[in-house]
C-alpha cells in the first residue's frame, strides 16, 4: 500500500501564542475544533517548523499579545508567509471565569478561539527603522523620569537634614548656580556630604545622557528629510516644541492609519468614558485608557496654545465659563489634535486665529 503524505491544503489554522521569556504556550484550532495545546521554545522559527511539519499546506493565522517581546516575532512570522497579528491585551474579550482562572493555557486557547471567529483586531506594527527611532525617543522620556527621581532623592536628603534653600526660582529650574550651591553645602558629618556628592554626580550623568540623546534625535532629523519635514510642520503648531513634535512623530509614525479624527483622539486617550444603562447615558470623564507618552504632553501643549493663538484663547474662555477650566482644556486639547492631524496629513504649516 503506497503511503501518501497528509495535506492540509485549503484549511485554515488559528494559532494563539501566549509568549513568555522561557516558554511559549501554543494552541491550534481548525474548523472550530481544538486540535492541540503545546509548550515550546520561545522562538518563532520553532513554531514555523512545527506548523509546516505537522500541518503542511494549511493557511496559518497566528496571534500574540503586545508586551515585553515587542514586534520582532511578528516580522519573522510574516516573512515566513504566516498571517500574524499583534493585539492589545485589553482588547482580548475575557469572561469573568477566565479572569478568575487565569493560566497560560487558558490565555493561549482564548487567543486562538477569538482569532478563529474574527473577534481580534491587530494593533499597528511599525517598521524596524521606525521602532528604533521610537526607542531613542522613549529613552529620553525614561531618562527624564530618572532625573526627576534623582532630584527628589536630593531634596529628600536636604529636607531631612534641615537645609534651607534660596528663595528664588533656581530650585524649580535646577540651574547651574543651584547645583553649584548644593555641591558647596557643608554637613555636620562626612557621610551626608558623601551621599549628596554621589547623588549630584548621578544627576550630572543623567543630564549628560539626556543631552546626548537629544543630540542624536536632532542628527537623525537632519539626515532624514521626510521626517524633518513633518517635524517642521508640527513645530508651527502653538504649544508644540521640539520634544513634543518628536514624541508625536515617533509614537504615531503614520498619521494615515487613523482614518477618522475620533480614532486618533481615542488612541491618545482623550475620548470620554461613558456609563450607560437602558435609556440612561452619562459621560464620566475621559477614558482611563491612554497612550502614556502623548496624553499629558498634548494637555500641556493645549495650555500653551490658549496663550499663543487668539482663536484658542477665545474658545477656552467660552468653554471655561460653561464647564470649568479643567474640562475646558481637554476640549482645547482635542481641538489641537484635530489641527495637528490636518497639518500633518496635508503637509502644511499651522494657521493662527482660525476659529474652526
Amino acid at each position: 500500500m503506497e503511503n501518501t503524505k497528509v495535506s492540509f491544503l485549503g484549511q485554515h489554522l488559528y494559532v494563539g501564542i501566549d509568549v513568555h521569556k522561557n516558554r511559549w504556550i501554543v494552541t491550534i484550532i481548525s474548523l472550530g475544533i481544538h486540535l492541540k495545546t503545546i509548550s515550546m521554545d520561545p522562538d518563532p522559527k520553532e513554531l514555523i517548523k512545527y506548523l509546516t511539519k505537522n500541518y503542511p499546506g494549511a493557511t496559518y493565522h497566528t496571534v500574540y499579545e503586545a508586551g515585553f517581546c515587542g514586534y520582532w516575532i511578528d516580522r519573522v512570522l510574516r516573512k515566513a508567509g504566516i498571517n500574524n497579528i499583534v493585539v492589545n491585551p485589553a482588547d482580548v474579550p475575557s469572561t469573568h471565569k477566565e479572569k478568575r482562572r487565569k493560566t497560560d493555557k487558558i490565555d493561549s486557547r482564548k487567543l486562538a478561539k477569538e482569532l478563529s471567529v474574527n473577534h481580534l483586531e491587530g494593533i499597528y506594527v511599525p517598521s524596524e527603522e521606525s521602532e528604533a527611532i521610537r526607542s531613542l525617543s522613549r529613552l529620553r522620556v525614561q531618562l527624564t523620569k530618572d532625573q526627576t527621581r534623582m532630584k527628589n532623592r536630593i531634596m529628600s536628603l536636604l529636607y531631612f537634614s534641615g537645609v534651607k534653600f534660596p528663595g528664588n526660582n533656581e530650585i524649580k529650574h535646577w540651574s547651574a548656580n543651584f547645583i553649584k550651591y548644593l555641591s558647596e553645602l557643608e554637613f555636620n558629618n562626612r557621610e551626608k556630604k558623601t551621599t549628596l556628592n554621589f547623588l549630584l554626580e548621578s544627576l550630572k550623568q543623567i543630564r549628560e545622557q539626556i543631552v546626548k540623546v537629544l543630540g542624536e534625535l536632532r542628527k537623525l532629523l537632519r539626515e532624514n528629510k521626510k521626517i524633518n519635514k513633518i517635524i517642521g510642520h508640527l513645530l508651527t503648531v502653538p504649544g508644540i516644541g521640539f520634544i513634543t513634535a518628536v514624541t508625536l512623530f515617533t509614537e504615531i509614525i503614520d498619521i494615515s492609519r487613523f482614518r477618522k479624527f475620533d480614532k486618533l483622539v481615542a488612541y491618545i486617550g482623550l475620548a470620554p468614558d461613558t456609563d450607560s444603562s437602558g435609556e440612561d447615558y452619562n459621560v464620566v470623564g475621559i477614558t482611563q485608557r491612554q497612550q502614556g507618552y502623548l496624553r499629558s504632553l498634548l494637555i500641556e501643549a493645549a495650555w500653551m496654545a490658549v496663550r499663543k493663538d487668539p482663536a484658542m484663547t477665545a474658545c477656552f474662555a467660552d468653554l471655561s465659563h460653561r464647564m470649568g477650566k479643567q474640562r475646558a482644556i481637554i476640549r482645547i486639547a482635542k481641538k489641537l489634535i484635530g489641527r495637528i492631524m490636518y497639518v500633518w496629513t496635508n503637509q502644511k504649516d499651522y494657521v493662527f486665529s482660525v476659529v474652526s
